[in-house]
């Protein structure tokens, strides 16, 4: 096959074939393109066919870029490859083999609201306190446990206080209870199957046999559940390839590990090392100011990243009196590059350390009326009436998910209340039946007229969908669900433009199974859930839509963005107060930093606040982020930005007083002495005066021909000349 297009770093990766191959891939170096040429290599070659290749990925996304662009090079259409994220190909394998666990194949996959709903029936069946621990603090604490692979025998030995102890006991019931359920949560998919390996090496020989060349994508990610599934995998073929930055190793906090990538040597003696480090994104100046800073960092291995789009401009740095003034100074400065470069909305990306911050930029581009969409916020398959439907669903599908059960047994409204549901419970304890087998015989739970029917009613709504699973279409199902629950005819009735909103959300989950099925013929109800149980916030992001994307450092890794705005540079926010006297954890946030700095192809904008409300109504003084400061200074631009504010005192509603803030005036100087510009009938010029600012701003330019002109920048449309 032809790889004539790949420069000489990437063919020699796609080319190695015969030892375990580790791809440092530096930001924007093309890495998914070097993964989707070396698995069209080896098919190409006969090294292996379709059916042998396991390609693992972080999002669906990934998968289905990876998926497309091999397809495109070996000119098929319908290719058997295994590509998908982790979860995915662990939920496979956890199909076909959990029985070994005592699950069956129908299990569910419970988000964190499931997990939280869970624990909090567990902490109120153990008699934890209220108020004592925070489910959800409980569920964060679990979760460590798990993604360290620590037992709860093993984390009880290293507890030390009585909390500390009490969240292990919690750890102990909680997997029970989702035994019981039926039910597996995000961690459960990675970890199970190693516990399958570990006991059942008939299991573990069948995929070794299947997949026989195993890729790894974004491999700094990997926790040590992931290391070990790869790792037992391949280690006896040792035909695997990863790619990865270790300086976007981001997600330490979820259980990420960057010595799985440093130390691959060390788990594949042999193995063959490249470094791609030719940057197809972003300008010479972003990559050098990028690197700058992450080169401070202990744990990383060298690379010189150089970019083939030439040096660009320096980046923009921006300081602002609060998080108000910062929000006004983005707009100025988005506002700036589309009247001066002509760009559009969903050329920029507003990243920020904590979701938090968000609420000042939406308000002012709310104000401002500036199109915009959060990345990371309530995703549509966490919406309210969408978890309805869905918990429906999954209960048609796996009758013993009582977590499904509570949510959905009183909706739309029938009478069954929190009270009735807890006799319920009690019945089927003491009769040692599941939850919802009680349902159908209400008598010796002494509830009887409109309840004890509604129960009855529920219980044979259910049962009747789940004897269909196997006899009707996916979406055939649903849509007669609706209809027989009139999800749809409740909301109409409440005639609100809330209610109007949800059932347009529920008219678009029926859409969303019908093309699922499209996609994927002869597939289940199950296989429905799952996808959509696997979504992330990336995989929801549309790059089409003409609106800024606003989002966490975190959320926006693996995108990329003409212009892009990181806010908040302070110490103590970028990086976390957390991180300034641990040193893996601020080898974190020069990490991320470095990924906010390289989602920029072109431009790069900078802002801190010298003082931002960081608590309530609490201000705190903002000192520059040291990341900015370990940027050389000739990379960065100083802009001034200043907004009039008028402030005075108000009584509120409630008697109470508040600062209400105007603004009046706010200045953003657009060019200056000595920019060369572009007019659309004078042609080309050099700017030798200027006076005003923002829209009033004008300028003295003399053109080509010797001709001067004072004209208003904002109708003279000039456009700045690098």
């Amino acid at each position: 096959m032809d790889l004539v297009s790949l420069n000489n770093n990437q063919r020699a990766a796609v080319e190695a074939v015969n030892n375990p191959i580790l791809i440092f891939a530096g930001a924007g170096s093309g890495k998914t393109r070097v993964l989707a040429y070396k698995i069209a290599y080896l098919l190409d070659q006969g090294i292996v066919v379709p059916e042998d290749v396991l390609a693992v990925t972080f999002t669906n996304k990934a998968a289905a870029v990876m998926r497309e662009r091999v397809t495109r090079l070996i000119k098929e259409k319908h290719v058997p490859l295994n590509i998908g994220t982790f979860h995915s190909i662990c939920a496979r394998i956890l199909r076909n083999d959990i029985k070994h666990l005592g699950f069956t194949s129908d299990f569910a996959i419970y988000d964190a609201a499931d997990q939280v709903a869970l624990l909090k029936v567990v902490m109120a069946d153990m008699g934890v306190p209220k108020n004592s621990i925070i489910p959800k603090t409980a569920r964060n604490r679990i979760s460590y446990y798990k993604n360290k692979l620590i037992a709860h025998d093993v984390a009880m030995k290293s507890a030390r206080t009585i909390q500390d102890r009490t969240i292990v006991d919690i750890y102990k019931v909680y997997q029970k209870a989702l035994k019981k359920n039926n039910a597996l949560d995000f961690d459960d998919l990675l970890n199970y199957p190693l516990e399958i390996f570990e006991n059942h090496p008939g299991i573990l020989g069948k995929y070794r046999k299947k997949w026989k060349y195993i890729l790894v994508d974004e491999y700094q990610d990997t926790n040590r559940a992931q290391f070990l599934l790869v790792k037992m995998l391949a280690e006896k073929h040792k035909q695997i390839c990863v790619v990865g930055d270790d300086d976007q190793s981001i997600y330490g906090w979820r259980g990420a590990d960057i010595r799985n990538i440093l130390d691959f040597g060390k788990a594949f003696p042999n193995c063959e090392v490249f470094t791609l480090e030719e940057n197809y994104r972003s300008t010479q100046q972003i990559l050098t100011a990028a690197t700058a800073v992450v080169e401070n960092n202990e744990d990383r291995a060298d690379k010189n990243l150089s970019a083939i789009h030439g040096e660009g401009e320096n980046l923009g740095l921006i300081e602002t009196h609060d998080e108000m003034e910062e929000a006004d100074a983005v707009i100025s400065a988005l506002e700036k590059e589309i009247k001066i470069n002509k760009r559009t909305f969903n050329d920029f990306a507003i990243l920020y350390r904590t979701n938090a911050q968000s609420r000042a930029l939406e308000d002012s581009f709310r104000r401002n009326g500036i199109p915009y969409k959060i990345v990371g916020g309530t995703r549509f398959y966490e919406r309210k009436e969408v978890k309805n439907l869905l918990g429906y669903l999954r209960l048609i599908v796996n009758l013993k998910d009582t977590i499904s059960l509570r949510r959905v047994i009183n909706f739309p409204p029938r009478g069954i209340g929190l009270k009735t549901v807890d006799k319920c419970v009690l019945q089927a304890t003491k009769d040692k039946k599941e939850l919802f087998d009680v349902l159908n015989n209400p008598e010796p739970i002494n509830i009887r007229g409109k309840q004890g029917e509604s129960l009855v009613n529920f219980h044979n709504l259910i049962k009747k969908y789940n004897d269909l699973l196997t006899k009707i279409n996916a979406s055939e199902l649903v849509r007669a669900l609706v209809d027989e629950t009139e999800i749809l005819k409740y909301y109409k009735r409440q005639d609100t433009i809330e209610d109007q909103e949800r059932y347009a959300n529920v008219m678009e989950v029926l859409n969303s199974v019908d093309e699922f099925m499209e996609r994927n013929p002869g597939s289940l109800l199950h296989d429905f859930l799952e996808e959509v149980s696997l979504l992330t916030d990336i995989d929801e992001w549309n790059e089409d839509e003409n609106h800024v994307t606003m989002m966490t450092v975190h959320s926006a890794k693996g995108l990329e963005f003409p212009v892009v705005f990181v806010t908040g540079l302070e110490d103590g926010l970028f990086p976390l107060s957390g991180a300034l006297s641990e040193r893996n954890l601020m080898e974190e946030e020069r990490r991320l930093f470095y990924v906010a700095l390289t989602r920029a192809q072109q431009m790069v904008y900078l802002l801190y606040a010298t003082e931002r409300r960081r608590t309530g109504s609490d201000s705190w003084a903002g000192l520059v982020s040291r990341f900015v400061r370990e940027i050389p200074e000739q990379f960065l631009e100083n802009i001034s930005f200043s907004s009039a504010m008028t402030r005075k005192v108000v009584r509120t509603r409630t008697g109470n007083l508040r600062m209400k803030v105007k603004r009046t005036v706010t200045t953003f100087d657009d060019f200056k002495v000595g920019d060369y510009v572009e007019h659309a009938i004078f042609g080309e010029g050099k700017i030798l005066a200027l006076s005003g600012s923002g829209e009033n701003q004008r300028v003295g330019v003399v053109f080509k021909d010797g001709l001067k002109k004072k004209l208003i920048v904002k109708f003279a449309k000039l456009k700045k000349l690098a």
